[in-house]
């Protein structure tokens, strides 16, 4: 990496929702940064940890037995196996982590195309 990455400009260059797009890997993982407004499908990763830290906004991320409710500056990890939705509702700012290759919905049928931002 040869400059530093504004997350503000990466998100500055897309408007769709819950279409993460990638902006730096790390260890094998994707850097991503991603606008969501809404609720997201109830989902699970049977393999991985679900990394969010919130930008710009308040998410709340439903399990079943609770909910957390994060602002800017704070984080959450969704342990692996564990169902899971993340709602906006207002339009919110993420980045997100996780291992390449992972589909957003735990299920590679119906996650969402990998885009660079």
């Amino acid at each position: 990496m040869a400059d530093g990455i504004s997350l503000a400009d990466k998100l500055a260059t897309f408007g769709d929702f819950w279409s993460p797009r990638t902006i730096t890997t790390f260890n094998d993982c994707d850097v991503m940064v991603v606008k969501v407004k809404g609720e997201f499908t109830w989902h699970k990763h049977d393999d991985t940890d679900d990394f969010f830290l919130v930008l710009k906004g308040r998410l709340d991320i439903e399990l079943r037995d609770r909910t957390v409710t994060l602002g800017p500056g704070e984080l959450y990890v969704v342990p692996k196996g564990v169902e899971h939705r993340p709602v906006a509702r207002e339009e919110v700012h993420l980045m997100l982590i996780e291992p390449t290759g992972t589909p957003n919905t735990g299920d590679k049928a119906t996650a969402a195309d990998r885009k660079l931002a």
